[in-house]
């Protein structure tokens, strides 16, 4: 899981705002209004006056950072109008006046204070401080609103994207028990020796699927374990066919979604012609080109019989992988199914 960071764009663009406009633009500015001696060799003399400049704009903190986000996210936007004329035409006036009496109280002997003391402001509406102040701080205020408007929204899509995929997840894992444990009936019904190991097998299996797969990703590695365990099941049903699958022996360190490429695997077991000809043959085949993951599997299929009513039960599986790759691999996945000379062959391309 992606951790949160704690710089946030909305942060570095309020610090910005502060530093630029209020330390230097305002300093500046009322450095200029002041009219007061330059001192030799000093690039910020009287930085009273940027005392001053920050004072002054403290009052603005409760409306940017939670007046007007909190009207805008209940869209009260004839409220964040007035708000704004109240703060930046009353409130501006009264909040001079109060920083510049306590300023003038302090400065006594000192060459800006007579600045202070004046009160440069006043009553005097001083309107480019004002419209300035509006245009910077209901930037930022905006720019909070739409931050956390975002990570609200960024939220509720990850809630649902993990609430999809567990229902996927529940959806497949009795999927694949059932079709496992018709493996298993048949293998008993001809005494064979070898099922107490194969049901060791299948709760291995099936041990993986409950607690390993119970994250978002697992290991490749081992989720190609958990697929050769599944073709040696096969394997044994069906003793005369080829059932067959061919992976690299150097495996890179990578995560994929767990039980991404079985609903292929599942969908070539049931159709496959290995089910009644001797044979017939089921290959898959793990490859990468290209920084690109590519699982190809292929079966003999079954010959076309008018007279079977359709099973309305099937199909479950690879809905699931399609709705699985828009979830996890969007637009950097790609899954053809194609029919060839009676062979269907599934290939899946991820780029992980």
């Amino acid at each position: 899981m992606i951790k949160k960071s704690a710089i946030t764009f909305p942060l570095v663009f309020e610090l910005l705002i502060w530093l630029f406009y209020v330390c230097i633009y305002k300093y500046s500015y009322y450095l200029d209004q002041s009219r007061l001696p330059p001192i030799p060799h000093n690039d910020l003399p009287y930085l009273e006056i940027c005392l001053y400049s920050i004072c002054t704009t403290l009052y603005l903190i409760p409306y940017y950072k939670w007046a007007v986000p909190r009207l805008l996210y209940v869209k009260k936007y004839t409220w964040v109008f007035l708000l704004s004329l109240v703060y930046f035409i009353f409130l501006t006036t009264l909040n001079n006046m109060a920083v510049s009496w306590v300023f003038a109280q302090f400065t006594a002997g000192m060459p800006s204070h007579r600045f202070f003391a004046t009160g440069y402001v006043g009553f005097f509406m001083d309107w480019n401080m004002i419209l300035t102040d509006a245009i910077a701080f209901l930037c930022v205020a905006f720019s909070r609103f739409s931050y956390t408007n975002e990570v609200q929204r960024h939220k509720v899509e990850t809630d649902h994207l993990h609430l999809q995929l567990n229902l996927l997840k529940t959806q497949l894992q009795p999927h694949f028990l059932f079709n496992t444990l018709n493996s298993l009936y048949g293998m008993s019904l001809t005494g064979s020796k070898e099922t107490p190991r194969f049901i060791l097998l299948l709760s291995q299996m099936m041990q993986y699927i409950l607690y390993d797969c119970d994250q978002e990703e697992v290991d490749l590695k081992e989720e190609l374990v958990f697929l050769e365990g599944y073709f040696e099941l096969e394997q044994k049903k069906f003793p005369h066919a080829n059932i067959v699958m061919k992976v690299p022996e150097a495996i890179p360190e990578l995560k994929i979604p767990p039980l991404l490429f079985l609903p292929l695997v599942e969908n070539s077991f049931k159709h496959g012609k290995h089910k009644l000809e001797n044979d017939a043959k089921v290959f898959a085949e793990l490859s990468f080109k290209d920084d690109q993951l590519i699982f190809r599997i292929e079966n003999e299929m079954l010959p076309a019989n008018p007279l079977q009513l359709k099973n309305k039960r099937g199909g479950i599986g690879l809905s699931n992988i399609k709705k699985r790759l828009e979830l996890y691999y969007p637009n950097s996945n790609q899954l053809s199914l194609t029919e060839e000379d009676h062979i269907f062959v599934a290939e899946l391309i991820i780029k992980p």
